[in-house]
């Protein structure tokens, strides 16, 4: 058990945290929710004992030992890989490195027998004994595969370094496992090992995640950062958010009978209860419903952006022809041999391994700073207007306009309540209208290329990451007006659910050639033959 008694955080005049009192329990999974600043990070450091709170503690049982996800991808240069995963146990590693260094020793005292025997004991109990098979399978079951588990971690690539470094947090069964966004720039497969391997972890894990698909399949209940407290919620994201928006149905309105209010949750939860399929989930989450009343659901204090696309114009037949692309950087083929054509009502899901590969690949599409496939031709159809949205979009803002006069720039109506209504919608308001764009948070320049994608009511659009730097109130609104959006939508996304939810055919660009299927995210997924046929083109095994 982790136990926070009476924590506090503050910083200046500014209150993170008021008197939290929380307590983490063994075999649960909490996903840390909350709207961007309102501490989620901070909190996992304070547990983790990397920020120490203004008032209170945290304290875990005697014995207990805490594994934490690291960020940093360069702290580990040095070491190979298999040693980096092993320093997760730490006790286990140094024990292990004191024993070698004593059998290596010329000369074996009387003094090193009796230390080896000491040392043993505990390294038998460790189950020291197949601590480098056990990190050499969590390595090859992450896609990290073995020629690389002795190499130095300065020779790996990024996507290696995470895996490597999940594999470091989750080593050695650690009582408290704590991971600050684990599935950031993992593959689908990569994702649905951690998503399986958590939910068969018998410890605690608290997570942060602003993947809705990953917090709904481990998460057993939801720690919601919110008016300063964090507040704990039986069930996952899913359950937490359709209960608070419950919660807010019924404040407002005053006139209905507790009697009323208290079916209403009944049938809510029956309605839930019925569509969990994890047996772990579902046996925590059942004996938690039973308990749960009207009082203990609240509304969030969360506010949700107003997001709606349309269409300017509606579309005609011809939308767009892409024939035998081939894109190089240098001498890496990114992508090659992509041909297609878009159809009206269509939704595309855009893959790869390689994101550099799906940002080139729609800056091809689109024309943007004029970048042009290395062959093959892309013609677009003559009532297609598109609108995009980059992954990478410094140069959007680089000017000094305040955002009223840098979302001005991209409307036909110049009228300054015009322009604000669509900043208003992204919940920018009052002051913040007048903040210069070039000093912009992540999240914020998002929201502001939201705002223009709403303004130009393009009826193709082509969005690449969207969900990058968002929250998941603006994710949850922006995933539902895709799917209501009648017009096309092109785009690639690492939000599981986003992509399930929104696409109705998925394309994968590989160095090797295209796959093609109307289907959805999570068939595409299942269907054996295409694996075999992904593992073809990349030429690779996949997780």
């Amino acid at each position: 058990m982790l136990t926070v008694h009476n924590l506090s955080l503050r910083f200046g005049k500014r209150i993170l945290f008021d008197e939290v009192n929380i307590k983490f329990n063994k075999g649960n999974c909490y996903g840390v929710i909350g709207a961007n600043g309102a501490g989620k990070s901070t909190f996992l450091k304070i547990l983790s004992g990397e920020i120490e709170p203004t008032t209170g503690n945290v304290s875990m049982e005697p014995g207990s030992r805490m594994a934490v996800l690291k960020q940093d991808h360069f702290a580990y240069e040095e070491y190979k890989a298999i040693d980096v995963v092993m320093m997760g146990f730490r006790k286990l590693y140094d024990i292990k490195n004191e024993l070698d260094s004593i059998y290596a020793k010329a000369d074996f005292s009387d003094e090193d027998g009796l230390r080896v025997g000491e040392l043993q004991g505990e390294f038998d109990e460790m189950g020291g004994w197949t601590a480098e098979s056990d990190a050499a399978e969590l390595l090859s079951n992450l896609g990290v595969i073995e020629e690389f588990h002795h190499k130095q971690m300065s020779e790996l690539n990024t996507n290696q370094k995470l895996r490597i470094l999940l594999a470091q947090s989750v080593y050695g069964n650690p009582d408290v496992l704590i991971l600050d966004e684990p599935t950031n720039d993992l593959d689908a497969e990569t994702i649905l090992w951690l998503e399986d391997f958590l939910m068969e972890f018998e410890n605690t894990v608290i997570v942060v995640s602003h993947d809705r698909h990953f917090l709904d399949a481990v998460c057993t209940h939801i720690a919601d950062v919110d008016r300063l407290k964090i507040n704990l919620y039986s069930g996952n994201y899913t359950f937490w958010y359709e209960s608070s928006q419950l919660a807010a149905r019924q404040a407002a309105d005053k006139n209905k009978k507790t009697e009323t209010k208290r079916a209403e949750l009944m049938e809510f939860i029956q309605r839930f209860s019925a569509n969990v399929s994890k047996a772990k989930q579902a046996t925590s989450r059942k004996k938690a419903l039973e308990k749960l009343n009207v009082e203990e659901i609240q509304a969030s204090s969360r506010k949700y952006p107003g997001i709606l696309f349309k269409q300017g114009r509606e579309i005609g037949d011809q939308v767009l022809s892409v024939q035998n692309l081939k894109k190089s950087l240098g001498e890496e083929v990114l992508f090659d041999k992509v041909s297609f054509t878009v159809e009206k009502g269509q939704k595309i899901a855009i893959l790869s391994k390689n994101s550099l590969a799906v940002s080139k690949f729609f800056q091809v599409l689109v024309g943007e700073n004029g970048e042009t496939p290395d062959t093959g031709t892309v013609e677009w159809g003559v009532t297609t207007t598109n609108s995009y949205l980059p992954n990478e979009n410094t140069r959007y803002f680089q000017s000094d306009l305040n955002l009223i006069d840098w979302l001005r720039q991209y409307s036909k109506e110049k009228d300054e309540t015009f322009i604000r209504g669509f900043l208003g919608r992204m919940l920018f308001s009052g002051e913040e209208t007048l903040k210069q764009c070039n000093v912009l948070s992540g999240g914020e320049k998002v929201r502001c290329l939201i705002s223009k994608i709403m303004l130009e009511e393009g009826n193709i659009l082509v969005l690449d990451e969207p969900t990058s730097h968002l929250d998941l109130e603006a994710i949850t609104k922006f995933n539902n007006s895709l799917i209501e959006y009648a017009g096309i939508v092109i785009f690639a996304s690492h939000d599981h659910q986003f992509v399930q939810t929104v696409a109705n055919r998925i394309i994968e660009i590989t160095p090797n050639g295209m796959i093609d299927k109307l289907m959805s995210y999570d068939d595409y997924l299942r269907d054996k033959n295409i694996k075999a046929q992904r593992e073809a083109l990349y030429g690779e095994n996949l997780a």
